[in-house]
């Protein structure tokens, strides 16, 4: 049986170049989609934060979280919601949007229709504790998940993150990121609109 050709000092070369422009490829694919992303939320007006969710329509997972210490409110159960026009919001005092979107929480939990609670995600009991002090507490019901079992359930991308729940149980609307003028006006009110049959203040 006779060698194998030796292989010329040119295509190994060649090769050698091939293997690294791979990770070059690699990222200009990568780039390439996150750029059509922000094309399409930039000029096209489409929203990448409201991204579709497989529970939208369905029945929200059952709740069963134990209080956050030393909030004086409720623990996080099927009853809190249950009834109510809920909006479920997943929050933590390390996450820098959950801050920037509180405000707007604070004034949403005025509106008499709305019932706001929250689930505490990953967070140090202090620490919430501490936010909500300095930030104020719009929360009728907060639920501690500090291993992140529920939000795993209720399918959450990343934090902020809220939930509308109808009073049957049926999650209605889901919103990822922090809310701002554009997602109320566009997102939350309108399917508040739809669930209590008139606008929503």
């Amino acid at each position: 049986m006779s060698p194998a050709p030796e292989t010329s000092p040119a295509k190994r070369r060649f090769g050698r170049y091939a293997v690294a422009l791979i990770p070059l490829v690699v990222f200009a694919g990568i780039a390439a989609t996150a750029a059509k992303m922000l094309y399409d939320q930039d000029v096209h007006g489409k929203d990448i934060s409201e991204i579709p969710s497989a529970l939208i329509g369905t029945k929200a997972p059952t709740l069963n979280l134990p209080p956050l210490e030393g909030a004086n409110r409720p623990a996080m159960t099927d009853s809190a919601i249950k009834g109510k026009l809920t909006l479920v919001n997943v929050f933590a005092s390390w996450c820098v949007p959950c801050r920037e979107e509180h405000p707007i929480l604070m004034e949403l939990a005025k509106d008499s229709r709305l019932n706001v609670v929250a689930i505490n995600y990953k967070d140090k009991n202090d620490n919430a504790l501490r936010f909500l002090g300095e930030l104020g507490n719009p929360f009728a019901a907060i639920g501690v998940d500090p291993k992140g079992q529920a939000a795993i359930d209720w399918g959450v991308y990343g934090i902020p993150e809220s939930y509308l729940v109808a009073p049957d149980g049926t999650i209605l609307y889901k919103r990822v990121g922090p809310f701002d003028d554009i997602s109320l006006k566009e997102g939350l009110f309108p399917a508040m609109e739809k669930a209590l049959g008139k606008p929503a203040s």
